[in-house]
């Protein structure tokens, strides 16, 4: 992967920036224009056009045009990440630039509520993450009822033709937008053909024989498979917490914790459990293992998240900790008596230790 550096440098407010969030649970404002700077050797021409709604972005318009993507892109996964390589191959063998056009919310959030799915990745782990391609933008529409009902030669028309002035649309074996996701690889074919510009699939990617998707890695996490899941996404799986104030229990028993409130109520979290895990912390990553779900052995106590970090001394209340989810190590258990739970914590503290230490020879597809 090329690290995209200066080359994204100009498309901050199209959500290419990681250090800014615009809201946890809410869609990054992308309705106003800046001056993008130049992302390529090419004078970026006349000022970037407004696409069809108020919160579609505009980028600098290109007369050379752009190489295009579209989709959720939810998780970023590695049958995602082949073709978001292919469309940056094929934007520097043509001298354009290549554009990922996404959405947030999820479009079932819109459509069908009641099974929406609970995301992979947030609009800033998903931000992250793009800005390790090779893309020039990545243009984050959010997706509104209005927009559900746009027909895939609408949503060509007014967003890939006239918004990002496509000349390629590649698109993933099994592809489909636009209203009832009618905007498959023949009708895009047909479209691209009155319109000028180029359709290409690009074939899955496998994953035990089964291509991969965003469902088959969320069935992954959901059922504690994580090195499954890690397969899927070419990366452990992972998700944010801020260090609020618990009840100290964990100091008191000789393994001091961090409570984590998650930082998205949309992220899908593994199952109750103990897990061994990396806590990335502004200072640096640190092995851990973490207790995820009820405290069973505390009569009335909530269910929480509680990090442990080995070798690690001081204070993190308020601050942000990713952790990467290496694997589950067993349920969460009742125990007859704290001193029988102490005796458990230290035998799983060093099960992750030796987990972790197992884990760092390994590589990941992403980092």
């Amino acid at each position: 992967m090329t690290d995209a550096g200066d080359d994204l440098e100009g498309s901050r407010e199209h959500g290419l920036d990681p250090s800014r969030e615009q809201g946890r649970d809410q869609a990054p404002d992308l309705g106003r224009e800046r001056d993008h700077g130049q992302t390529s050797s090419r004078d970026p021409g006349e000022r970037g056009r407004r696409v069809a709604a108020e919160s579609h972005p505009a980028i600098p318009f290109d007369p050379a045009g752009t190489v295009v993507t579209v989709g959720t892109f939810d998780g970023v996964h590695r049958g995602h990440w082949a073709v978001l390589e292919e469309i940056a191959r094929r934007a520097k063998a043509a001298g354009r630039r290549a554009v990922l056009a996404t959405f947030h919310p999820h479009p079932l959030r819109i459509v069908r509520p009641e099974i929406a799915p609970r995301l992979l990745t947030t609009p800033l782990e998903k931000k992250e993450i793009l800005a390790e391609t090779g893309l020039d933008y990545a243009v984050f529409l959010r997706f509104t009822p209005e927009l559900s009902r746009y027909t895939p030669r609408r949503f060509v028309e007014e967003i890939l033709v006239a918004g990002l002035n496509v000349k390629e649309l590649v698109i993933g074996y099994d592809h489909g937008f636009g209203r009832g996701r009618s905007g498959d690889a023949s009708t895009l074919t047909q479209i691209g053909r009155e319109l000028g510009f180029a359709v290409d699939v690009v074939p899955p990617v496998d994953m035990e024989g089964t291509p991969i998707s965003s469902t088959r890695i969320r069935n992954a996490i959901a059922e504690g498979e994580m090195a499954l899941a890690r397969e899927g996404l070419g990366r452990p799986y992972a998700f944010r917490g801020v260090v609020v104030r618990g009840d100290g229990r964990g100091s008191g028993l000789g393994f001091p914790t961090a409570n984590l409130l998650i930082a998205s109520s949309e992220k899908l979290l593994p199952p109750s459990g103990i897990y061994a895990v990396r806590g990335v912390l502004r200072r640096g990553t640190f092995q851990g293992a973490l207790h995820l779900g009820p405290r069973p052995t505390f009569q009335g106590s909530p269910p929480s998240v509680e990090l442990h970090l080995m070798d690690f001394e001081g204070d993190l209340y308020g601050e942000e900790i990713r952790v990467d989810v290496v694997q589950r190590l067993r349920d969460v258990l009742p125990f007859v008596s704290v001193e029988t739970l102490v005796e458990q914590m230290g035998k799983d503290v060093g099960q992750a230790r030796q987990v972790l230490l197992r884990d760092e020879g390994s590589s990941d597809r992403l980092s």
